[in-house]
């Protein structure tokens, strides 16, 4: 059966202007699992509208109020979480696991969230001035507009609107147009359930034709304070001159061509575990997966006999069935670009360790190349699919400009049993997040996430989330008259 939604505004699930609608396509069938609402420019003003007549009051709601809202909202979330896994695979074409391994994450992001409504918001300065308290003070923006992307719906879509929220920000969030109702309704029905007061949470869902357009308009108005985005680096950009156009500070994590550097002390086992983890997770769309393994000359070549013998040891095809590690990709033409990349590569000499071939629809097998030109696009490019490529270098110094060698720095790896040695070299790389023995691929609620150079600015996670989205004033209070020489 189809499901039908319409967008989410002022606590209301309403048509877009015109009745417009599109299809939410299942990348494995290809079957249409449902229709949303198509909206216009007009559908957003009124999302938008709706916003700022709820921020005065959900901005000085007790904070109390608000940490037991998202309290029970994680608490809505761990009880749904099969359910909800079971539309997200549908619609994304992720696995059961990571489907779960998002819910629970989300539930983490949510309870986080309430912590931080009740942790301190500002700080007492020193000052020069005699019987004047002097203080720094964050308070909520405003209107949030939020952007979700499809590849960890639960996760990027909580996390791009609950600390937001959290600190007394209303938001307008637009899902992908990929997985609307993973990365929006969905999460959006949970706090309405939660009790979320009408007109904190909207969500405009829209046809991928009118992107543009809807993303224009959203950020263009002038209640809008603040932007947050997590997606391509290609649109991503685009993002980013829109909110500088109009002076919004933003957020953007996009994203990464992430290197897990392998030692010559590293324990071998561990290491092809590690990478096949953080290569193949998801099918390799997270923006945090290593494409790139920079291994020491010394273990290359039992390493790449070893990580060839598990990448074709992974089961790969049907999300539902139960013994499927490496899923579909989301589309068949996201699928077909990263068998281009891996035939321009072979056709260019690289070799083929494991893995290769044609497309299947959705399906890419999991693949291992080395020897890998750094002028080719598959060395340059973010691969975001089930492909990693090996690349050999004798020394600590060459790992580590080779790791440098992108515009890209989200995260990194860095694999020996020696951890000293491996945080002197963590120093030197240049991503907003590194593990020393461990993968490329983590995150905590907690932490600052976020990159460097072509994997944008600002972070999401903990008190560094609670700085990107409250704005910070200064505020004295004079005790008694000061003396003014005019």
């Amino acid at each position: 059966m189809t499901i039908t939604r319409g967008l989410l505004i002022g606590g209301e699930e309403v048509s877009a202007q015109g009745g417009r609608t599109v299809d939410d396509v299942n990348p494995f069938t290809g079957g249409t699992m449902a229709t949303v609402a198509a909206s216009s420019p007009a559908d957003v003003t009124n999302a938008v509208d709706e916003a700022s007549k709820a921020f005065p009051s959900w901005s000085v709601s007790a904070p109390s109020e608000r940490r037991r809202i998202f309290l029970k909202a994680a608490d809505l979330m761990e009880s749904k979480a099969e359910s909800l896994v079971s539309t997200l695979t549908s619609e994304t074409g992720g696995t059961f696991g990571w489907g779960m391994f998002n819910a629970g994450f989300a539930v983490s992001i949510l309870r986080e969230a309430a912590a931080a409504t009740t942790g301190p918001l500002g700080q007492v300065l020193a000052t020069d001035t005699p019987r004047t308290l002097s203080l720094s003070l964050r308070q909520p923006s405003g209107v949030v507009a939020a952007f979700a992307p499809w590849n960890a719906p639960f996760i990027l879509g909580i996390r791009s609107i609950a600390i937001a929220i959290a600190m007394g920000n209303t938001v307008v969030m637009k899902p992908s147009e990929q997985a609307p109702l993973s990365s929006g309704l969905l999460l959006a029905d949970i706090f309405g359930e939660a009790g979320l007061p009408a007109g904190v949470c909207n969500v405009v869902t829209n046809a991928p034709s009118d992107a543009g357009e809807i993303a224009e308009v959203l950020i263009s108005d002038p209640r809008v304070a603040k932007v947050s985005f997590t997606g391509s680096t290609k649109i991503g950009r685009i993002i980013g001159v829109l909110a500088a156009q109009n002076l919004k500070p933003a957020v953007l994590e996009l994203g990464g061509k992430n290197s897990l550097i392998v030692l010559d002390d590293a324990d071998l086992d561990y290491a092809v575990s590690a990478v096949a983890f953080a290569t193949y997770m998801n099918s390799g769309q997270i923006c945090m997966c290593a494409d790139r393994i920079i291994v020491h000359k010394d273990v290359a070549g039992e390493f790449l006999r070893r990580l060839g013998e598990k990448a074709n040891s992974l089961t790969y095809g049907d999300p539902k069935d139960p013994h499927t590690v490496v899923g579909p990709l989301i589309s068949s033409q996201a699928a077909e670009r990263v068998a281009t990349l891996v035939e321009e590569a072979v056709s260019s000499g690289s070799k083929l360790v494991a893995g290769g071939g044609k497309a299947q629809g959705a399906v890419y097998a999991p693949t291992v190349l080395a020897g890998v030109a750094s002028d080719q696009r598959i060395a340059t490019e973010e691969i975001f699919g089930p492909v990693c490529t090996v690349d050999v270098v004798g020394n600590e110094k060459e790992a580590i400009e080779l790791a440098n060698s992108t515009r890209y720095g989200l995260t990194a790896g860095i694999l020996t049993e020696n951890i000293g040695r491996g945080f002197e070299i963590a120093k030197e790389l240049r991503t907003g997040i590194v593990h020393v023995n461990d993968q490329s691929v983590d995150d905590e609620a907690q932490a600052p996430f976020g990159g460097v150079g072509d994997s944008g600015y600002g972070r999401f996670g903990g008190q560094a989330g609670v700085e990107a989205f409250t704005t910070t004033r200064w505020v004295t209070m004079q005790m008694g008259h000061k003396q003014f020489p005019f």
